[in-house]
């Protein structure tokens, strides 16, 4: 965009200057208010169709819908003692971020206050490469297989032969896969819907490793960015209210917040687990469907970000953005979590297919510093390419330095076999404490208002079967579900009005 204040003169993609951009070349006859006829030679005509039918990529599968922003992150705490990463290696330092907050099943036209888990993702520009963070808003997920991910969002899309939102295929995905009772306690209760993106937390959900490779030791830990502006939901009633009157709420509340100055902060903590503890620890710490409990591993303030300064152009710097948690530094490497494996090769494997193979040289997506002359051609090429270099490893003819060894790698011996998880009465102990929980703070009314209202969607049998979930929760849950359940029946068909009465009504308005 020039800065120059002269206006522009309008041209063509290549550069032609055209006097009018609303004429096509035609062959007119002789009448006055007659027809004509378009020629192929028309280029103006012919590229603005042309290209118009190509502006749109494929939008994302999952987390379609976003808000998105510059930001800045400061570390606030050394831990140099313990890990290597660059962007944590002082006190004040500061490096350039993208953030983009979305939600997870609804589509690009879908509301934002809709029931859903929000998408939470982050790149740090690191001297050492960029450092994607890709999480959640809640802390807990619904699977820990990763082969189930395709099915699981599928069920909570739409219907294959109807084409819309399902609540029987919902539920029935998480009858029959149980170990997502914790995630749906989170959805159902209080924080399913937030009041704005700038009161949601970050989960990382997996557990990562942070260490020095220099010495081959490392920690387990969970991330975490809290917000400021702290916890603020929606009533379910509300939510579906702003869901039709302003389907846009949380975009456009991030972005008038960011514009008049009122710049959004969360503080990243972390919990820090020794390796030693893992072994013995009461829970899988790679399973992402359980937590950690802050009594035995407390938050512990690393660093914060801020973000300050809104995209110039929305597809550009949003929507061709591309996170995957496969993003790592020096000084930060993954753990035996296989969910958190999978997500490695799939989040990139969705950016080449979405934006292309060098997705990496867009604005968005690019690094610092990037010399990879090994990834080279292919469509859109725009970085020169790597021009003589050689194209292929251990050349004589051009030198390369080695760069930082990769945290500390686990050894391993075991047998290579097909494996899912079996469901089992662990996969209900924190539930049931989050449960207990709801019942202290009074949460528990809403939880139930909001899962009968979901679940009243479904078929009787789906139903049925749900309420039998919910009892191996706390059976308190399943009966109070199946209550609910039960006066909404009775409420519908009180309420019901004879057909002949409704035609009459009808025609009364």
């Amino acid at each position: 965009m020039s800065d120059s204040t002269e206006p522009p003169v309008y041209t063509l993609a290549e550069g032609r200057p055209v006097q009018d951009p609303t004429s096509s070349v035609v062959l007119r006859g002789s009448k006055p208010r007659g027809g004509g006829l378009a020629l192929l030679e028309d280029t103006q005509l012919i590229e603005t169709l042309a290209h118009f039918p190509r502006e749109r990529i494929p939008e994302r599968v999952v987390h379609a819908k976003a808000a998105g922003a510059w930001g800045e992150f400061e570390c606030t705490r050394d831990v140099t003692d313990w890990c290597s990463a660059a962007f944590l290696s002082e006190v004040g330092k500061k490096t350039e971020l993208l953030a983009r907050l979305s939600t997870v099943a609804g589509e690009k036209g879908s509301s934002d206050t809709l029931r859903d888990i929000r998408g939470f993702a982050l790149k740090l520009k690191t001297e050492e490469g960029n450092w994607d963070f890709v999480g959640n808003d809640l802390p807990v997920f619904f699977i820990r297989d990763p082969t189930k991910f395709p099915s699981l969002n599928r069920s909570h899309k739409r219907h294959p032969q109807t084409g819309v939102a399902d609540a029987s295929m919902f539920w029935d995905f998480h009858n029959n896969n149980q170990e997502g009772a914790h995630c749906l306690m989170q959805l159902f209760g209080g924080r399913g819907v937030p009041a704005s993106l700038r009161n949601v937390n970050g989960f990382g959900n997996h557990t990562f490793k942070f260490g020095k490779p220099e010495d081959g030791t490392f920690k387990y830990v969970k991330i975490h960015f809290r917000p400021e502006a702290g916890i603020e939901t929606l009533s379910q009633e509300d939510a579906v209210r702003l869901a039709g009157e302003e389907p846009d709420y949380h975009v456009k509340d991030m972005f008038n917040a960011i514009e008049r100055g009122d710049y959004p902060v969360w503080k990243m903590m972390l919990q820090i687990m020794d390796p030693k503890d893992a072994e013995t620890y009461k829970w899988n710490i790679f399973d992402i469907t359980q937590v950690w409990p802050h009594s035995d591993y407390p938050l512990v303030e690393v660093g914060k970000f801020t973000l300050n300064r809104n995209p110039e152009n929305h597809f550009q710097e949003i929507e061709q953005a591309a996170f995957s948690p496969s993003n790592m530094v020096p000084g930060i490497g993954p753990s035996a979590d296989i969910m958190l494996h999978a997500r490695m090769f799939s989040y990139p494997d969705a950016a080449r297919y979405r934006v292309g193979p060098n997705y990496q040289q867009l604005p968005p997506n690019r690094a610092l510093k990037v010399y990879s002359p090994f990834q080279r051609d292919g469509p859109m090429r725009l970085d020169g390419n790597y021009g003589s270099d050689p194209d292929y490893v251990r050349s004589s003819f051009r030198k390369i330095r080695s760069g930082p060894a990769d945290v500390a790698h686990d050894e391993w011996v075991g047998r290579v076999q097909g494996y899912s998880s079996e469901v089992t009465e662990e996969d209900f102990e924190q539930p049931r404490n989050l449960w207990k929980l709801f019942k202290e703070t009074g949460e528990d009314k809403a939880f139930l208002h909001n899962l009968s209202g979901h679940v009243g969607k479904a078929l009787p049998e789906v139903q049925k079967a749900t309420i039998e979930m919910w009892r191996k929760v706390d059976k308190e849950i399943g009966d109070r579900l199946a209550q609910k359940l039960e006066e909404s029946i009775q409420k519908a068909d009180h309420d019901k009005t004879p057909p002949s009465q409704a035609v009459l009504a009808a025609h009364r308005k």
